[in-house]
């Protein structure tokens, strides 16, 4: 599986330690969505920012929609299936491969590695600035899916 990371917070306040592993996730804007492999050290990246991201596993459903809706090509152009690995035939096969960690965004090229996102439509039901443990949305959220679909 992969993990679908979205920046919750902005750039002020944030450590430099934090600040650097946020930009070697691709995430160094606010609302700015990765899908990165699920392993050890993509884990122990995560945690370490939990203060600023929210995480779940990424299934097909949402990686397509993802790629479908607010994946860009260099130009800032949408994909199409013309752009995509010659491996691939569709997004769909290109989605549950990325999903299953058959291949990572960074390894597609004229792809960007992350996803702009809106705020989400009807703002977010629980708290900004706290774990989801403790009532919000930071750290590892299970409930993070429904809030990507809201901000597509």
């Amino acid at each position: 599986m992969a993990y679908l990371v979205v920046r919750m917070r902005g750039t002020i306040n944030v450590p430099s330690s934090a600040t650097a592993t946020l930009t070697y996730l691709n995430l160094t804007k606010k609302y700015r969505a990765t899908l990165i492999s699920e392993s050890r050290q993509s884990l122990g990246m995560l945690r370490k920012v939990k203060g600023q991201v929210a995480w779940t596993s990424a299934d097909p459903g949402i990686v397509k929609d993802l790629l479908e809706k607010k994946g860009r090509k260099i130009g800032f152009k949408p994909i199409s299936d013309s752009d995509l690995p010659k491996e691939y035939v569709s997004i769909e096969q290109l989605a549950s491969a990325i999903s299953e960690n058959r291949i990572s965004m960074s390894d597609i090229d004229n792809i960007k590695p992350w996803f702009g996102l809106n705020p989400p439509r009807g703002g977010f039901k629980r708290k900004t600035k706290k774990q989801y443990g403790e009532g919000g949305i930071l750290g590892e959220d299970k409930d993070l899916v429904a809030i990507v679909r809201r901000m597509l």
